[in-house]
């Protein structure tokens, strides 16, 4: 095999559900950056014990898509409608390549700055999916639009390189944290609009 110095294709694996175990490629993006497998796992055990392992009926937004392997995995679990929003073109094509592969109806693709396609979305959404650019520090900006986007009792997953506890962390006023933990460099939280859980 000829060696030329680059490294082979990155993978990740759907965790579980009816595609459990599919390998999904990750596009050579620059700056592309799954979601680390112990997190995802967290994450969908928290989701499952959260809505009483019922993804039917769920419409979820993941808004920075790259990989797909949130908005994916929450598919393969049996969510209704899965939105996927995503701006890079070859991330979007292994997208495209992914849902002919797996035959995902319920997948929305939608090319697109994340930003500019909140507006165009349709509410509500059951879950919104967040995982943006951390030097881009986003989620001030997106957290207050997510209001609008949610449907009742909705949650949003979020990631970020800084602690969500953080009493620093004005941008977080108006939502609780119904769960959060942290694995190496990456923080995660699933969050509710404060009024929705009864404060």
């Amino acid at each position: 095999m000829k060696k030329n110095g680059n490294p082979p294709p990155r993978q990740v694996r759907i965790i579980g559900g009816d595609w459990k175990r599919t390998p999904l490629a990750v596009a050579d993006v620059d700056g592309l950056r799954p979601t680390p497998d112990r997190v995802r796992e967290t994450l969908f055990n928290w989701l499952d014990h959260l809505q009483h392992r019922r993804w039917e009926g769920r419409r979820v937004l993941d808004l920075f898509a790259g990989t797909g392997a949130l908005g994916f995995e929450a598919a393969s679990r049996g969510a209704t409608e899965v939105v996927m929003v995503e701006s890079h073109p070859a991330a979007l094509r292994q997208l495209q390549a992914i849902c002919d592969k797996l035959d995902a109806r319920q997948v929305r693709l939608r090319r697109g700055d994340a930003l500019a396609q909140l507006d165009a979305l349709a509410p509500p959404f059951d879950l919104v999916l967040l995982d943006p650019p951390y030097r881009l520090q986003l989620l001030p900006r997106l957290l207050p639009a997510c209001r609008r986007l949610l449907g009742p009792d909705g949650l949003v997953y979020a990631e970020s390189d800084q602690p969500f506890a953080d009493p620093a962390a004005d941008w977080l006023q108006g939502w609780n944290i119904i769960r959060a933990d942290k694995a190496g460099q990456v923080f995660f939280a699933i969050l509710a609009i404060a009024d929705s859980a009864g404060n």
